[in-house]
């Protein structure tokens, strides 16, 4: 299951959809965005999850049907918070009606523009009148805060950093996956960390070796003038492209260092334009890395 928050968009395709999962084979389900902000994309793997039914609103959108793999009934509910104390409240109530609505397990995920303890804002004393009113939600709808132990905040902005993405689950959810846990994945160009939720790690195979027909050409002057040009394209495709993911994680972790630096409070204007310069490479490497495994999945 992916969650994506402001997409943005008024319109999705299935085009659309099957360009960000990677194969046709996809379900999904989207809230339009207003204007030029919000939109909220679920997308889930067809043979994994059976969706039964949706339920939508502006900031949050609920798919509830079947995990295949063990027969169970639950929900997914994505959500983006709203701003104010009144909207957040009623985007709560909402919720709350959604999940007695749907009497199964739930799993809540997003950004609820809020945060739960004293230490998931930096610089923060003590919890704001909103932040009570949130915690209290969560323990009335008994819900569990999967805990985020490879960061401390999701969420940077200049000085501000605060702990406002999460994912709650109902004790239900929890005793069917009891060895869940949540990490956080690089941020890259956005404000927010993914999250990453995930079970048991599967076990990966040998890695098989193909090879395709269309290389036996059959013409021998041709095929030794592809392999005397085997040996510098492998080195020029090595020094400039075989190291993408390389890169881009040595990026990832530079920014992720100056994170933590603004995190402990070390803020000046070197840190703020390092950062940019980074982004503005990661992008460019996210971009490479994109062309790259659109022609290869042609090929």
């Amino acid at each position: 299951m992916l969650g994506l928050i402001e997409t943005k968009r008024h319109e999705i395709s299935k085009f659309d959809v099957a360009r960000i999962w990677g194969c046709s084979n996809v379900g999904w389900e989207f809230v339009e965005s207003v204007e030029a902000s919000g939109g909220l994309l679920l997308v889930w793997d067809d043979d994994m999850f059976r969706s039964n039914n949706c339920y939508k609103r502006e900031r949050w959108l609920c798919v509830e049907g079947v995990l295949t793999k063990n027969n169970f009934h639950c929900a997914f509910c994505l959500v983006y918070g709203a701003h104010g104390r009144e909207e957040k409240r009623v985007v709560w109530e909402e919720l709350s009606y959604i999940v007695c609505l749907c009497q199964v397990p739930v799993c809540l995920l997003g950004d609820f523009n809020e945060i739960l303890h004293v230490e998931e804002r930096k610089g923060a004393s003590s919890l704001t009148g909103t932040a009570e009113d949130f915690k209290d939600w969560v323990q009335d709808m008994q819900l569990m805060d999967l805990s985020l132990n490879d960061r401390k905040f999701t969420w940077f902005k200049g000085r501000s950093c605060s702990r406002i993405d999460r994912v709650l689950v109902t004790v239900e959810w929890m005793k069917e996956f009891s060895k869940i846990r949540l990490k956080g994945g690089p941020r890259g160009l956005s404000d927010h960390c993914p999250l990453i939720m995930e079970g048991n790690r599967l076990g990966g195979g040998l890695r098989p070796f193909r090879t395709l027909d269309s290389w036996n050409l059959g013409d021998a002057q041709f095929t030794s003038k592809l392999k005397a040009l085997t040996g510098p394209l492998r080195n020029w495709h090595k020094e400039n492209f075989g190291n993408m993911d390389k890169r881009l994680k040595m990026l990832e972790e530079e920014i992720q260092k100056l994170d933590t630096m603004v995190s402990e409070g070390a803020y000046d204007g070197t840190t703020e334009a390092r950062r940019k310069v980074l982004v503005s490479f990661s992008e460019k490497w996210y971009v490479r890395k994109e062309v790259h495994w659109k022609q290869m999945s042609r090929s």
